[in-house]
């Protein structure tokens, strides 16, 4: 696997895609969620700056998108892991892992106080790594968004 920190044109849109069509298939999320990730991800490069942001992808040796990972930095020494992402053929294979320690070792270089993730609960592959990389659950509720009843969770990560 490589991964790349530099976006290549069509990279965002073929992640925008990936999210889509696997949280359709895997978690019955409609299609508000993928009009969700799409404006965020405009909005977040948008402003994209490379001191404090990240976007990362990791590609197979034949060179497609296997996933991504992304954390945007914020004006109070903060920043938000976003768009966490492994194709079905890149898992179980440590890759999650290597993406979220990359995430994370951004932001202790960048000497960030704290990372915090927004999630809903459906995810508990992606929930356990997180808690295995020291995330803990500090908020949730359930209401209905996406599709169906969703309970949304944010779990934060406090650096030393």
């Amino acid at each position: 696997m490589l991964l790349r920190k530099t976006l290549k044109p069509g990279d965002l849109g073929y992640v925008i895609y990936l999210h889509g069509m696997l949280y359709a298939r895997e978690y019955a999320l409609d299609h508000t969620f993928e009009g969700d990730v799409v404006q965020r991800m405009g909005e977040f490069m948008k402003s994209f700056d490379g001191e404090k942001d990240l976007f990362a992808i990791a590609e197979d040796a034949e060179g497609n998108i296997v996933g991504s990972i992304a954390i945007n930095g914020h004006a109070d020494n903060t920043a938000q892991l976003r768009w966490f992402l492994l194709h079905p053929s890149a898992r179980g294979a440590g890759l999650g892992k290597q993406l979220l320690q990359e995430a994370i070792d951004f932001c202790k270089e960048r000497k960030f106080k704290s990372v915090f993730l927004w999630t809903i609960s459906e995810l508990t592959t992606a929930a356990h790594l997180y808690r295995e990389a020291g995330f803990e659950l500090t908020w949730e509720n359930t209401r209905e968004f996406w599709g169906g009843m969703r309970t949304e969770q944010r779990y934060d990560l406090i650096l030393k």
